[in-house]
């Protein structure tokens, strides 16, 4: 009954079937239901099956020689920045591809060789993920003013006003997540124009939306553009990038070289001359034996269809937020409180929300974790890497953590109860590739079988480690 309701509210899910055939086959090694698409995708049997036979075809050696085995992995490398960049539909001569081992490690590439300084300013959306949040203290260390814009409630989106009030006529570096990673909002990608003409470079955090949705930097073009690619594909871990517009490399000037990034270096003189191209931001050797696999996962995205895994994602998404906002305990009390959009309208396949008992009280996303795992299912709590969005959720405002640098917490927890907090985060909960109905069911099976009419408890839980 339920998934007849379910195709009568969302028919384009038939359109989708192709999907379920590939769960069945290329995904069969999924045991459980996974939940967590945000946190990393799942690999197709097949990925696998092209990096064995790629390894066992011939060597493959270190790409910094001219010996037949480097030139056999440098050939590799190049094939795969240029599918990179054909995913993307970005222009090779506007648009290069720097090779990093995740997101944070591109991030990090922009912040400590950006030219921060005085009349160089940092904008940040509140729900920015930690690893561009970090940049701040390259800002910081600079004199860069910092300027955070923040959510507006209940849908914690970031209102256009505010981000035309922060993007003041001045130079400097505007950071967004295409999606956010906690709530599931897409901000609207007219913001890097909006900041290119208002003097500002952009740094374009994809990691939570490329998965599911296209980004065509013909159209849209950000300057920077990290990317983990374990996120969109799967596998492998251990390689991401960063795409970046050349003339906005060229503003770059970084700390240090290192093997790999030069053209001529002298120890007698203590004098360096950086590599022309993008090789100069590839510290050390490439990860020459997986980077491959970046390139077999795109075409293996593409021959799926984006607009298929983008349409599947969507109804799921639609139908457990349905589902959510009508669970009630038996004296009419919510079960669920959500955060970000209930609907559909810019919003992506995160799913944000903590569980109410019939009291209205949180129920620790502790809890959550532990008894969805003896059930078999794979969700994700906490911040997710994510405190403005946390702030913006539970209204956390700057009188409350006025003078926390000063407080001395050494723990989460410790932290928690200093401002007051019922909870340390959320229960999030992202659909993919390989997500079906069944899913869906099972965890609304498990929700409600599990905490309808059951009081909050946090008796006996393990201590929090980190947000």
């Amino acid at each position: 009954m339920a998934e007849l309701n379910f195709l009568d509210r969302y028919p384009s899910y038939r359109d989708t079937t192709r999907l379920d055939e590939l769960r069945a086959t290329e995904y069969s090694h999924l045991d459980h239901v996974y939940l967590d698409y945000t946190g990393a995708g799942v690999y197709a049997q097949a990925q696998l099956r092209a990096h064995h036979e790629r390894l066992g075809s011939r060597t493959f050696g270190n790409p910094h020689s001219e010996n037949p085995a480097s030139v056999a992995s440098t050939e590799l490398v190049d094939s795969a920045r240029r599918a990179v960049l054909r995913f993307l539909n970005a222009d090779p001569a506007e648009y290069a591809v720097i090779f990093t081992p995740n997101a944070s490690g591109a991030c990090r590439l922009v912040g400590e060789a950006y030219p921060f300084g005085r009349g160089r300013d940092l904008v940040m959306t509140f729900d920015n993920h930690n690893s561009v949040n970090g940049i701040r203290e390259f800002a910081r260390r600079a004199g860069s003013r910092r300027r955070y814009v923040p959510l507006v409630p209940p849908d914690l989106r970031v209102a256009s006003a505010a981000v035309d009030a922060a993007l003041k006529p001045r130079k400097g570096l505007f950071a967004f997540p295409a999606q956010s990673n906690f709530t599931g909002v897409q901000h609207p990608l007219s913001w890097v124009e909006k900041a290119h003409d208002n003097g500002y470079d952009v740094l374009l955090d994809v990691a939570a939306y490329l998965p599911a949705n296209p980004l065509d930097l013909s159209r849209v073009k950000p300057d920077f553009v990290p990317i983990s690619w374990y996120k969109v594909l799967g596998y492998p871990t251990g390689v991401g990038c960063l795409v970046a517009r050349r003339d906005a490399l060229a503003k770059l000037r970084r700390p240090w070289f290192a093997g790999g990034t030069i053209a001529a270096v002298s120890v007698g003189a203590e004098w360096h001359q950086l590599a022309p191209d993008e090789t100069a931001f590839e510290d050390g050797t490439l990860n020459f034996l997986h980077i491959p696999d970046v390139e077999f996962g795109l075409s293996w995205l593409t021959a799926i269809g984006p607009e298929l895994i983008r349409e599947r994602v969507r109804t799921l998404t639609g139908w457990l937020l349905d589902r959510l906002v009508v669970l009630r305990h038996a004296n009419g009390n919510p079960m669920c409180h959500i955060y970000g959009p209930t609907g559909l309208d810019h919003r992506g396949g995160t799913v944000a929300f903590n569980l109410l008992d019939p009291d209205g009280r949180i129920v620790d996303e502790r809890l959550v974790a532990t008894e969805a795992a003896t059930q078999g299912l794979s969700l994700r709590t906490g911040c997710f890497c994510n405190p403005g969005a946390g702030e913006g959720a539970f209204d956390i405002g700057r009188r409350q953590l006025r003078g926390s640098a000063r407080w001395g917490v050494r723990t989460i927890d410790d932290y928690l109860t200093m401002i007051g907090l019922p909870s340390g985060g959320a229960v999030r909960v992202s659909f993919g590739v390989a997500s079906t109905f069944g899913d869906v069911q099972r965890l609304l099976d498990f929700l409600e079988g599990t905490y309808r009419d059951r009081g909050a408890d946090a008796a006996g839980l393990a201590p929090r480690l980190r947000c």
